[in-house]
């Protein structure tokens, strides 16, 4: 079943023939997948993006579709660092080029600059602009400067000195063999 964020779908060679951009602003909440992501509730979050579709002339007599999405949003994501929320931004600026078959996408994408979609009788705008927002988050999300100093960080005195000395083992067999003489 299909979710509600998928309503955006599109007939690609009607909206590239009208030549008008179509804008939106699509709450985080529903993006499944991308509102699995962040952390915390966020219910004003929301993604602004706009599309604009065009015809070019193609390598054949046919114009080729062409497809600029941008979108922006802000997510808190987990700073892996010190382990705290850290608002991130991402951003999507793509071209896409339509081709008719993923035979002929298969065949032209190593040598394809752009991204290369399938054309469908109805296009899933939203479904390609949440995929492009999760390739665009960062892998490890951090802070520039983390607002906590994270505890136990690699070659920090004091955490591990303050811990209570344990006796060295060689030690202890040193002094039973001792007082057994």
């Amino acid at each position: 079943m299909p979710s509600p964020h998928h309503a955006c779908r599109l007939n690609m060679p009607a909206f590239a023939a009208q030549a008008e951009p179509l804008t939106g602003r699509t709450l985080l909440q529903n993006m499944e997948r991308l509102a699995q992501e962040k952390t915390g509730l966020q219910a004003d979050k929301a993604v602004d993006w706009e599309a604009r579709a065009e015809m070019r002339p193609g390598a054949g007599t046919d114009d080729d579709i062409w497809l600029h999405l941008q979108a922006t949003t802000s997510l808190t994501l987990i700073c892996q660092r010190c382990m705290g929320p850290v608002d991130t931004p991402v951003a999507v600026d793509q071209w896409y080029r339509f081709v008719a078959t993923e035979d002929i996408a298969m065949a032209e994408d190593d040598d394809a600059e752009e991204d290369l979609l399938v054309l469908e009788p109805q296009f899933d705008l939203l479904a390609v602009l949440e995929d492009e927002l999760l390739m665009a988050l960062p892998v490890v999300p951090m802070h520039a400067a983390c607002p906590v100093v994270p505890p136990m960080q690699a070659g920090e005195s004091g955490a591990i000195d303050d811990a209570p000395k344990k006796p060295n083992p060689f030690a202890v067999l040193a002094q039973l063999k001792n007082t057994k003489q």
